[in-house]
């Protein structure tokens, strides 16, 4: 076949979803700020900018940064760029090191901006000088000489593609070149499950993140409605499933706490909630017995994922309890000393600024999550290996103490992480969110109390901290690393 009928034939397939949305008519796609968008105003919306991008100079293949949240016109830009067949950067909030990274790594040509309505469109030039600079090459000029080499796969075969950056918590964020034609092809899929009742998502997770990602495409899978958030708050996301009776919420442990502890879920009406998707960060297992009791008619989720490897299909043991099986026919595990090794059909194509080193030599990759795995194939996450503890040789799991801290009626919140400490190592330091009024020595002396018994000496704090709030990410994990 030769290159140009490899290109139309992706094509092609990329417009097939386009052609699916436009016979859904006026089935509801998106819920923006209160109006909606039907499918076959998605599937306008998408043709239109593909059209304005392609007059602005965008060619196929280019990298282009996406400056953006979920709306209905970044929808339909994100998917105008997935036809034209380019490189798409999303990013919700430019930062310094975000900036950096695509300025050195991703050969950035354009960026742009969209209404939320989709209405107007702003395309800027981009190059190492950061936006609005002229670039180098003529806009539009799509040429060999042009096209970074990490690209040279996705022009060969025709597809788009999609960089992630991480969180760069411990570093410069990484460059997470993906196929999106895979990822669309994977997660999106036929659309045939159209039943006459709509199931409206709630869009919680960010638009650069990949569950945010994965998010969107499965309410395309499912022929759904994305609701948007305007604001990611206990009331506002708590008052939108009342409003539009949601029936999946993708979130975080760290999020659902929150609603917990405002008591919001008493404040709205949340019986619509069918299942409750969470992942990001571990469960404790006190707070998902919390949440069991909270939310009883919800069935309670644990997802699995990661930004190189996609989000995996997976079956919770049960709603009470932090054990999954991970049960995608697409994803292949292994556990190796411990940690949880993955190799899937969405695996990324490598980071575009630092060596594929969390990649074993037969492809399998490593997440940095520690498992157990019992007889029958269910899996749990014990915690992050970068964030075990030693105290003089002896390994702490932070998610350990949080779970049975979480159990006293005195804490509504905690997190625990290690300090460096010159004769053991490091130390156990935790930050406690108390229920009600409590001094420093009242907490320390009530966090001992309630450990003894219950953990080995030398898991028990030597630093323990009242705080107003926890530090959480953007993405709602809680921050354990410390500088």
């Amino acid at each position: 076949m030769s290159d140009e009928l490899e290109r139309r034939d992706g094509l092609d397939r990329r417009d097939e979803l386009t052609e699916r949305f436009a016979r859904l008519g006026d089935r509801p796609a998106v819920i923006d700020k209160g109006r909606t968008h039907s499918y076959g105003d998605l599937a306008r919306a998408i043709r239109t900018t593909a059209d304005r991008l392609r007059e602005r100079g965008v060619a196929p293949h280019e990298a282009v940064v996406l400056n953006s949240d979920f709306s209905f016109g970044s929808i339909a830009t994100l998917l105008a760029l997935y036809l034209n067949r380019n490189v798409v950067v999303p990013l919700v909030a430019f930062t310094e090191g975000a900036l950096r990274t695509i300025n050195d790594s991703c050969a950035p040509r354009h960026l742009v901006k969209v209404a939320d309505d989709g209405s107007e469109l702003l395309v800027e030039p981009m190059t190492a000088a950061g936006p609005g600079a002229e670039p180098g090459a003529e806009p539009g000029a799509e040429s060999a000489a042009a096209t970074p080499e990490a690209y040279r796969p996705l022009v060969e075969a025709g597809a788009a593609g999609l960089v992630l950056l991480s969180s760069g918590s411990t570093g410069a964020p990484k460059a997470i070149l993906h196929n999106l034609d895979t990822l669309v092809a994977e997660k999106a899929g036929s659309g045939d499950r159209v039943g006459s009742r709509t199931t409206n998502i709630l869009m919680f997770l960010l638009f650069d993140h990949i569950g945010g990602i994965n998010s969107l495409l499965g309410v395309f899978k499912v022929s759904g409605t994305a609701v948007l958030p305007a604001r990611r708050t206990p009331e506002e996301i708590c008052a939108l499933i009342e409003e539009h009776g949601i029936r999946l919420l993708p979130t975080s442990p760290t999020f659902l706490n929150l609603i917990l502890i405002g008591d919001y879920h008493r404040k709205h009406d949340l019986s619509s909630l069918r299942m409750i998707s969470y992942g990001t960060e571990p469960m404790p297992e006190e707070l998902l017995r919390r949440l069991h009791t909270a939310l009883p008619r919800a069935r309670l989720l644990q997802t699995f994922g990661t930004s190189e490897t996609g989000i995996s299909a997976t079956t919770s043991e049960s709603s009470e309890s932090t054990y999954f099986r991970i049960s995608d026919e697409n994803v292949q595990y292994r556990i190796v000393d411990g940690e949880l090794q993955l190799k899937s059909r969405t695996q990324f194509m490598g980071y575009l600024n630092y060596p594929d080193d969390s990649l074993t030599e037969d492809g399998w990759f490593r997440t940095g999550d520690l498992v157990e795995e019992k007889e029958d194939g269910f899996l749990k996450v014990k915690g992050r290996a970068k964030e075990v503890i030693n105290v003089g040789g002896e390994k702490v799991l932070p998610l350990e103490l949080e779970s049975i801290l979480l159990g006293s009626p005195l804490i509504d919140d905690c997190v625990v992480y290690g300090r460096p400490n010159s004769i053991t190592g490091q130390s156990v330091c935790v930050d406690i969110k108390p229920s009600g009024a409590m001094t420093r020595a009242e907490a320390r002396r009530h966090v001992h109390e309630f450990l003894e018994g219950k953990v080995e000496p030398f898991k028990l704090p030597a630093k323990v901290n009242l705080v107003e709030e926890l530090r959480v990410s953007d993405r709602f994990k809680k921050q354990r690393i410390r500088a």
